[in-house]
């Protein structure tokens, strides 16, 4: 298997999020009433929201949970998975995908849509497994940091087999990076905090995560976090 070849999507989409214009929008309107009204919406304002029938409705999603699932998925989506280039993963290629990867990450996760649809995860979590509430916080956990954990695997397997990284335990490099590119912003949202950071301060909050990131693991040209 090439893992040199990291395959970019046009749209940015993660696997099984692949939706109709149509169907975007009614997503959207989705998570703009879970901003609005929290877990108080129902499918008739959804409807409203977006000019369609509930008919429509169970017909593409199904029930509540799969409306819920698509509609985290949808979020998810935002976050863009850059290309390397199939030819041959570079020190500089590889940096820039991870810098790409963690900017676009922390303005997903930064905005105000990302922390409405986890404080309901939260607020949900002890609701148990079997009620709708409950059901949230799973649908959020597995589409949301487990689904971004298998987005950047063959990323970080494609810079161990360029001699990029060096690790022993693919999945602990994960949650390193995550660590360090995610840091307290996730719980600062959780917590109210009202104000995001600029576009200057993602980027910088980025490269310096990637910086450190490669200073624990960097190879060969990328050896100490030096740059390629």
């Amino acid at each position: 298997m090439n893992t040199h070849a990291v395959i970019k999507r046009e749209d940015g989409l993660p696997e099984g999020a692949d939706f109709t214009p149509r169907q975007r929008e009614v997503l959207a309107a989705v998570l703009d009433l879970m901003v609005e009204e929290g877990d108080g919406f129902s499918l008739a304002k959804v409807c409203r929201r977006a000019s369609c029938s509930k008919e429509t409705l169970y017909n593409w999603f199904g029930d509540r949970d799969g409306l819920l699932t698509a509609t985290v998925q949808w979020q998810a989506s935002k976050v863009k998975m850059p290309g390397l280039d199939a030819a041959g993963v570079t020190a500089v290629s590889f940096r820039a995908a991870l810098t790409d990867f963690a900017i676009s990450w922390l303005e997903v996760i930064t905005s105000d849509v990302s922390a409405a649809l986890n404080r309901l995860a939260v607020s949900h979590a002890g609701a148990g497994a079997v009620s709708a509430k409950g059901r949230l916080g799973e649908i959020v956990l597995e589409n949301g940091p487990l689904a971004m954990r298998r987005r950047l695997k063959p990323m970080l397997a494609a810079g161990e087999e360029a001699g990029l990284l060096a690790f022993d335990h693919c999945e602990m490099a994960i949650r390193t990076f995550f660590g360090l590119v995610v840091a307290d912003w996730q719980i600062r949202k959780l917590l109210g905090e009202a104000t995001r950071p600029s576009a200057t301060g993602i980027q910088q909050t980025a490269e310096r995560a990637v910086e450190e990131f490669l200073l624990l693991y960097g190879a060969g040209e990328l050896e100490n976090g030096k740059h390629g």
